[in-house]
């Protein structure tokens, strides 16, 4: 069995973070493992508290999870300092970690800031050029999204997924790498129960990463999860069952002028 490993922050209330991601890549077919970067008081509707993990501590979960199921494909989620980032850095490196799929939580759905401010500079020094792939919010038009794709792509010298669910007509995520880029076209869906599906949509990629899929396969096997999960007005954080079929078919990459 494949195995995925994520490194983000609990979520008490099991919509979002640790708990979303180990459910949806349980559901995906991998065999699931976690290392916590913090503890949160939250539910829906905000983030009460924070309580952080140290970096030694920290370290010591990412080694006992290396030493003995060494995972196939690893998701960054929540890292609120640049201690930890350090460390997960640095033991991703040590290790060879591959497939890494990094979803940049800033900011939680109910719009409490969840990193400091000097750990987003360590953070983009450190931890982003290791990613396979980047999975932030791009709530813009459809050039700026180009736009921030390729200036992320080649910023960090690795496959950026902009993520267009927070526009108001669409849910369309634009796929940027080696120069070129691919739409993953979808339809809003009009479903209260949003909490968690960042966390969702990137354990899902990492899970199919980590079952040999390519990227855009992995893209849209987690878009159609994700879609599917919200069509059947299901709560995320409740789990929703596999889904095989495809989102769409798989796009021609569009090359920019000159590359």
């Amino acid at each position: 069995m494949k195995t995925a490993l994520t490194i983000a922050g609990s979520d008490s209330s099991g919509g979002a973070g640790i708990q979303a991601d180990l459910k949806a890549m349980t559901m995906n077919g991998v065999f699931a493992m976690s290392a916590i970067t913090a503890l949160t008081a939250q539910n829906t509707t905000g983030v009460q508290g924070i309580f952080e993990v140290t970096p030694e501590f920290l370290a010591q979960q990412i080694d006992s999870v290396f030493t003995d199921i060494r995972p196939d494909a690893v998701k960054i989620g929540m890292v609120a300092s640049s201690g930890l980032i350090e460390v997960i850095a640095e033991r991703l490196q040590h290790y060879g970690a591959k497939n890494i799929v990094v979803d940049p939580v800033m900011v939680a759905t109910s719009g409490a800031r969840l990193i400091s401010e000097d750990a987003i500079a360590t953070l983009e020094a450190r931890l982003l050029p290791l990613a396979t792939v980047l999975t932030p919010n791009i709530p813009e038009a459809e050039d700026d999204m180009i736009a921030a794709g390729k200036d992320i792509s080649e910023r960090y010298g690795c496959a950026v997924l902009c993520k267009g669910g927070h526009r108001l007509n669409d849910a369309n995520d634009l796929l940027y790498r080696d120069g070129g880029y691919a739409w993953f076209n979808g339809k809003r869906i009009d479903n209260p129960n949003t909490h968690g599906t960042g966390c969702t949509l990137s354990s899902t990629i990492a899970a199919n990463l980590a079952k040999g899929y390519d990227l855009d396969t992995a893209v849209q096997r987690a878009k159609a999860y994700l879609s599917g999960a919200l069509a059947a007005m299901l709560d995320l954080g409740a789990g929703s069952g596999p889904m095989d079929h495809a989102f769409d078919l798989k796009p021609e990459y569009r090359q920019e002028a000159g590359r």
